[in-house]
């Protein structure tokens, strides 16, 4: 099976309005090799038409079918929930047409759940309204908990941001479905029809898009172009298989190798190997195996690699 990608799209896409650079190559190389690939955004204001048609004005030529929102995320799992339900919104057009399309009736009264996705128009009334219809029994369900977002003013306050005052004044928490939550991670890769040791995960957020990869088992890339800069990875008990600068310093055909040499030598690891090992390792990683080869032997196992191989 060949790899696949998942794609975050602010920080390594685009900057507000702005296309980064080697993005447009990077997409287009995987549109002619056909390698599956889909966009992830928390952003949860846009449809997938919307944000595939900023795409196209930037040079980026999708159709909607390589978009995925959490709205959308949002929006399946609660028909897979309660089929037809019915649900009291505080978000924009993204989500409310993603609700609409899994079978649900927006109300405001009586819901069976309240939705918190990002909204320019929120009001006090609104939170006011949510927060009774949630003391009332209704489920609180967030679109992702992102405390905020970048605009081209500035910050303006996420998701996370907005249910955090009804968890605070409710005392219950809310069920988070975006990144990087495993319900969006799997219905993305499951569209693509990849399995997990075959989805790469490329994002500039550790919080989200990194942390999300990791927790699902897949191969994960951080590009420093967005949120995050090298001298925040120490901060973090878990890292991402590979970091560059921007999307202009990666190369599918490069990846993929590097990847399924990982994968191979993972493989090799994880079965009973003979007194040949270190030839099979040379095989992988050259002629510095030999000899001496850094692989403890026991039991016909594998059990000790040395840093060479683990930072290979």
């Amino acid at each position: 099976m060949k790899f696949g990608y998942l794609i975050d799209m602010d920080g390594v896409i685009y900057r507000d309005s702005h296309l980064i650079p080697g993005a447009a190559r990077f997409i287009a190389e995987l549109q002619e090799a056909s390698i599956p690939f889909m966009f992830l955004t928390n952003n949860s204001q846009r449809t997938r038409r919307d944000i595939a048609t900023k795409l196209g004005r930037m040079g980026i030529d999708v159709e909607e079918s390589h978009v995925f929102t959490c709205a959308m995320a949002t929006a399946r799992f609660l028909a897979s929930q309660k089929p037809r339900g019915t649900a009291y919104v505080i978000g924009e057009g993204g989500l409310l047409q993603a609700l609409h399309n899994a079978g649900y009736a927006i109300v405001d009264k009586d819901p069976d759940y309240v939705v918190i996705g990002e909204g320019r128009t929120l009001t006090y009334e609104m939170v006011e309204t949510a927060l009774n219809l949630v003391l009332a029994g209704a489920k609180l369900v967030v679109t992702n908990l992102d405390p905020n977002c970048p605009t081209s003013h500035g910050t303006r306050p996420g998701a996370g941001a907005i249910v955090s005052m009804i968890e605070a004044a409710s005392g219950l928490k809310a069920f988070s479905v975006g990144k990087p939550s495993p319900i969006m991670m799997r219905m993305a890769r499951k569209s693509l029809g990849l399995d997990a040791q075959h989805t790469i995960m490329i994002g500039d957020t550790m919080e989200t898009d990194i942390l999300g990869g990791v927790q699902m088992g897949y191969h994960t890339v951080l590009v420093l172009s967005g949120s995050t800069k090298t001298e925040h990875l120490a901060s973090y008990a878990y890292g991402p298989d590979k970091i560059v600068d921007s999307l202009a310093t990666l190369s599918h055909a490069a990846l993929a190798a590097e990847l399924s040499t990982k994968d191979e030598f993972a493989s090799l690891l994880a079965s009973p190997l003979s007194e040949d090992a270190p030839t099979q390792l040379s095989s992988l990683y050259g002629e510095g195996f030999h000899g001496n080869a850094p692989v403890v032997i026991e039991n016909g196992n594998a059990t000790r690699v040395l840093e060479r191989i683990a930072t290979h």
